[in-house]
């Protein structure tokens, strides 16, 4: 069996997966790995289709990255692990949790959200279109980040999100919506684990990605609280879709203040 590409490091205690989000990769939980590792077992990965882990958009839908991430967490005979995931990793570890409950300990969803059924034909309409898919993610990604971001950062995270197979990201962006209409909401009601959100972000009326203050509601955390009513909330106020780059060390105190109740 081949498994996705993965950096593990740490002792071999209270294992941490990090799961990454679309047309991003493995090193997006470096600063979450340097934090973490003297003292839990981290184990990033490459999703297929990205990074170390190539693959062919048939072999690519969320169930099959899930029990990927599973597959591996078997492999690597890992005791209960905490599984956090970003953004399209949210819905990977949350079927990662569900295909193999004897290693879940917890899960961790960071700037989830959820796609609307009308998002399909705006999707098939603009993958129809010359270039409608390369204009579309470079609008998205250029809204996920806050204006304080490091522009390094930012141009990094565009640059790779191009180099992205054009045909995996067509399908993973529809897999993504098909996963959120028929099995989101279900598939969280399903999870017997404790549950923290970071989030960070919404999509507001005209679909712009805009910073969520505290206090603060979304269809998406009402979607979450009401399919996981013991789930823990935490808003990370003015930043942008990726907390663990922008806002590192919040993320890092949040992370570790689970870690420490999930491993209790």
């Amino acid at each position: 069996m081949t498994l996705i590409h993965h950096v593990a490091s740490g002792p071999a205690t209270r294992p941490v997966v990090f799961v990454h989000g679309f047309g991003c990769g493995l090193t997006d939980w470096d600063s979450q790995v340097a934090h973490l590792s003297s003292r839990h077992r981290t184990v990033a990965v490459d999703l297929r289709g990205h990074g170390g882990s190539p693959d062919a958009a048939a072999a690519c839908s969320i169930e099959r990255y899930g029990a990927d991430v599973a597959e591996l967490m078997r492999a690597l005979s890992l005791p209960p692990a905490v599984l956090v995931g970003h953004s399209l990793g949210c819905r990977v570890v949350v079927e990662a949790a569900l295909q193999a409950p004897e290693h879940a300990a917890g899960v961790v969803l960071v700037d989830g959200s959820q796609f609307a059924t009308a998002m399909q034909a705006t999707l098939t309409t603009t993958f129809a279109q010359p270039n409608g898919y390369e204009t579309m993610v470079q609008g998205m990604f250029r809204e996920m980040f806050h204006a304080k971001a490091d522009p390094a950062v930012v141009a990094a995270v565009a640059a790779r999100v191009q180099r992205l197979p054009r045909d995996v990201g067509q399908k993973m962006l529809l897999d993504l919506q098909r996963y959120d209409v028929w099995r989101l909401t279900a598939s969280l009601g399903c999870l017997r684990v404790p549950v923290m959100a970071i989030q960070t972000t919404y999509a507001n009326e005209r679909r712009e990605r805009k910073s969520l203050q505290q206090g603060q509601t979304t269809p998406y955390l009402e979607m979450l609280r009401s399919a996981v009513p013991s789930a823990r909330v935490e808003v990370i106020e003015e930043t942008g879709h990726f907390p663990q780059l922008e806002e590192p060390a919040r993320t890092n105190a949040l992370l570790d203040a689970f870690l420490a109740k999930a491993f209790a």
